[in-house]
């Protein structure tokens, strides 16, 4: 049975258990949109913003950012004692929005 199941898995006609795709795609696809963004003068850079940012965060580690092309912001992910923090950022005009603690 295992090796029949590992045959179909290897030919594709069984789905595995942990399908990481869709996510990627997605990371991607949000990239893309926050490139463009920026490139037609919309957004700020990623740079200016963590540089805004970061300094408030001493003692946090920072993890990176995820773009929300619908909200137009900016999440920047941090860890800290174990922790993890949100800070999301208008990609706008670099203002923060919220922070979770």
């Amino acid at each position: 049975m295992k090796r029949i199941f590992a045959s179909l898995l290897a030919f594709g006609l069984v789905a595995g258990p942990i399908m990481a795709e869709p996510a990627f795609a997605q990371r991607r696809s949000e990239q893309g949109e926050a490139r463009r963004e920026m490139s037609a003068g919309n957004i700020l850079q990623l740079r200016e913003i963590e540089a805004r940012v970061l300094p408030s965060m001493r003692g946090a580690e920072y993890l990176g950012p995820a773009y929300d092309s619908a909200a137009m912001a900016y999440r920047l992910k941090f860890i800290k004692d174990g922790r993890v923090m949100y800070v999301d950022v208008d990609a706008r005009t670099g203002k923060v929005l919220r922070r979770s603690r």
